[in-house]
C-alpha cells in the first residue's frame, strides 16, 4: 500500500506476487486469488509478468486444473523469453515439469501405478470412490467426507480401498487401525466401535458390509473404488514436501505452513536429519532447513493435512 501511494505501481506490484507466493506455499489458496484478482498483469515488463504466470500456474495446479496451468506456463516461457533472464526461464522449466512427473500413486485391485498430475485431475472428475491418502479424504466427484482429524477411521478406510473388492480379514484391519500385533477381545471390541463409526460417516457414499472374515467396502452404484497415495510415502512427507523444491525453510515457518506446533515440526526434521533426508546451515534463529528435490517425483500433491499436534 505504501509503494502504491508512492506512485510505485511496479514495486508494489512485485511486492504483492510475494505475498501471494507466500499465501501459495502455506496453502491459503483463496485468499491467494483474491489477491491475485486485485492485480492487472498488462502493464507489467516481461519479468514481472513471468512472476505472474507462474502464480497462476501454481494456483492452477493445486486446484487441480492443469489446462489452465500449461496456459499460464506457455505465457510465463514467452515472457521469460522476452526478458531474456537465463534464472526465470529455469524456473519455468522447473514448474513446467511437474506436469510430467508423477504426482501420485493409484492403488485399484491389488495393483498400483504412478498418475501424473493431469491423471489425478481425471480421476477425480470420473464416478469413482477415492480414498484419498494425499488429503485424508473419502471422495467421489461431488462429495467429500474428510477423515483429516480421524486417523483411526482413515486407516480403515484405506485397508477397505485398498483391497476392494475383497474383504479385510479383521486381524488385518487391527494391525493397521491399531498397529497391535496380536488381536485380543479388547481389541476386536474397539474394532467393533470403529466399524460402526466409519460405517456411519461414509454412509452417503458406501456401506460397510460384515464378512465372515472382517469387513467389506461396498460403494452405493456401480463403480470402482480406487486409494490415492503419496508418490513417496514416508513419516514426515508433509514436511519433506515443503522442503522438496531445494528452498531453504526456518522450523516457525513450517509450522505456519503446516498448521503444526513448533515442537512437532522440529521432532520431524531432527528426524530426517538423522536419516540425511535434510540438512541444516546457521544457527539459533538464523537456521534453515533444506534438502534437494526427490529424484522423479512432483511435490504437488505432497500436501496432506497438518502434522498432528504435539
Amino acid at each position: 500500500a505504501t509503494l502504491a501511494a508512492r506512485g510505485d505501481a511496479l514495486n508494489a506490484a512485485h511486492a504483492g506476487y510475494l505475498e501471494i507466493r507466500r499465501l501459495l506455499l502455506i496453502g491459503s489458496l483463496d485468499a491467494a486469488e483474491r489477491m491475485l484478482d486485485g492485480l492487472d498483469p498488462a502493464p507489467f515488463p516481461p519479468a514481472l509478468r513471468v512472476g505472474h504466470e507462474l502464480v497462476v500456474a501454481g494456483i492452477a495446479m493445486r486446484r487441480l486444473r492443469t489446462q489452465p496451468a500449461r496456459e499460464a506456463l506457455a505465457r510465463a516461457k514467452d515472457a521469460a523469453r522476452r526478458a531474456r533472464i537465463a534464472a526465470l526461464a529455469a524456473e519455468v522449466e522447473s514448474t513446467a515439469h511437474l506436469l510430467a512427473t508423477p504426482a501420485a500413486r493409484l492403488i485399484a485391485r491389488g495393483s498400483e501405478r504412478p498418475l501424473l498430475l493431469e491423471e489425478v485431475e481425471a480421476l477425480m472428475a470420473s464416478k469413482a470412490l477415492v480414498v484419498d491418502a494425499c488429503r485424508y479424504v473419502v471422495r467421489d466427484a461431488r462429495t467429500t467426507i474428510s477423515l483429516n482429524r480421524r486417523p483411526v477411521l482413515f486407516a480403515l478406510a484405506r485397508a477397505l480401498g485398498e483391497a476392494w473388492p475383497q474383504d479385510v480379514s479383521r486381524s488385518t484391519l487391527i494391525a493397521r487401525a491399531f498397529r497391535g500385533k496380536h488381536a485380543d477381545e479388547s481389541h476386536r471390541a474397539r474394532l467393533r466401535v470403529e466399524i460402526g463409526r466409519l460405517r456411519r460417516a461414509l454412509q452417503p457414499l458406501a456401506d460397510l458390509s460384515a464378512t465372515p472374515d472382517g469387513f467389506v467396502l461396498e460403494p452405493h452404484g456401480r463403480r470402482e473404488v480406487t486409494v490415492l497415495a503419496l508418490p513417496v510415502e514416508e513419516e514426515h512427507a508433509a514436511v519433506l514436501a515443503f522442503l522438496a523444491d531445494g528452498e531453504a525453510w526456518s522450523s516457525s515457518a513450517l509450522s505456519v505452513a503446516l498448521g503444526a506446533s513448533q515442537r512437532t515440526v522440529q521432532r520431524a526434521l531432527d528426524a530426517l536429519a538423522a536419516t540425511g533426508k535434510v540438512q541444516s546451515v546457521g544457527r539459533a534463529r538464523a537456521r534453515r532447513w533444506m534438502t534437494p528435490p526427490v529424484p522423479g517425483f512432483t511435490t504437488t500433491l505432497l500436501l496432506p493435512a497438518p502434522l498432528p499436534n504435539g
